[in-house]
């Protein structure tokens, strides 16, 4: 009998088996969860599905990739983790950057469909200028930051980078296009923050109007906040504020849920229970990168 499980943590166990990972690295990624009980979900979810161990990978057949070809021009098989989960659903183990390989092979090129914020000249010279200020800041210096940030969250998917696949000389097609709903089918609103160990003795913030509004001033000072401490940061700047980082990956985790969140509320319940996945270790290692 399967042992029963959350269903969050099903909804892992079961992108997982689909992404092509072994047992070993389900396990490594879902702690607490038996080798047996893994094997008892792949059985019911995908019972055609070849055993995610360790060994030669199968080697894919024309036909194959003539089907492969088909679904990435009519939109059936969308992106690289797409065609790599159907190979694994046949059988076919083989990693994410092979499966790149693959697909350049067949003539697809992979094409961004990508926002970033407009930088005019004025936003250049003060990032440089905060750069030249920081340039001798050690490890240590950075460790006593807060960072902090908001972000959007939408029940329809991330407002990030989406890829699609095309050959040079095909048509655009449906597929290719980022689909929007009226209203934009409902968004959160978060705000955050990270410490690399617990409270830190400068705190960051960007140049948010209401952050510097007369009412977040009062607030710091009525909690006796040093001005000193409140660190501001360079406008149009979101790419070195390093919980950037932990909004993709919580954005990822909510992607792997096979069903969109009915409303708000239930998109808030999966944001909760995806941000108490976090470690420390999953926000340090972005204070020590180089």
């Amino acid at each position: 009998m399967v042992r029963s499980l959350p269903l969050d943590v099903q909804n892992n166990i079961k992108s997982l088996l689909k992404s092509g990972h072994p047992y070993p690295s389900i396990i490594e990624r879902v702690p607490g969860v038996k080798k047996s009980t893994i094997s008892d979900y792949k059985r019911r979810w995908f019972p055609n599905m070849r055993t995610l161990n360790s060994g030669r990978k199968s080697e894919i057949t024309a036909t194959t990739k003539s089907y492969i070809r088909r679904s990435v021009i009519t939109g059936k098989l969308k992106t690289g983790k797409d065609v790599q989960r159907y190979l694994c659903d046949i059988g076919c183990v083989i990693g994410c950057s092979a499966c790149l390989k693959l697909l350049k092979s067949m003539g697809f090129q992979a094409r961004i469909k990508k926002h970033k914020p407009f930088l005019k000249a004025i936003h250049m010279k003060k990032r440089l200028a905060w750069a030249n200020a920081h340039k001798d800041w050690k490890k240590d210096d950075w460790r006593r930051m807060i960072f902090s940030d908001e972000t959007k969250v939408n029940v329809w998917g991330s407002d990030g980078v989406k890829y699609y696949w095309k050959r040079p000389d095909d048509k655009l097609r449906f597929h290719h296009l980022d689909l929007t709903v009226k209203g934009g089918g409902g968004n959160i609103m978060m705000w955050g923050c990270i410490t690399y160990d617990g409270p830190g003795i400068y705190f960051q913030q960007d140049n948010d109007p209401k952050h510097t509004s007369k009412v977040a001033k009062a607030w710091f000072e009525e909690n006796n906040f040093d001005s000193k401490s409140i660190y501001s940061w360079p406008v149009q700047s979101p790419d070195i504020n390093p919980i950037e980082h932990i909004w993709h990956h919580l954005k990822l985790k909510l992607s792997t849920y096979e069903t969109k969140a009915k409303g708000v509320h239930e998109l808030w319940d999966r944001i909760e229970e995806q941000w108490a996945t976090f470690t420390k270790d999953d926000y340090r290692k972005y204070y020590e990168a180089p």
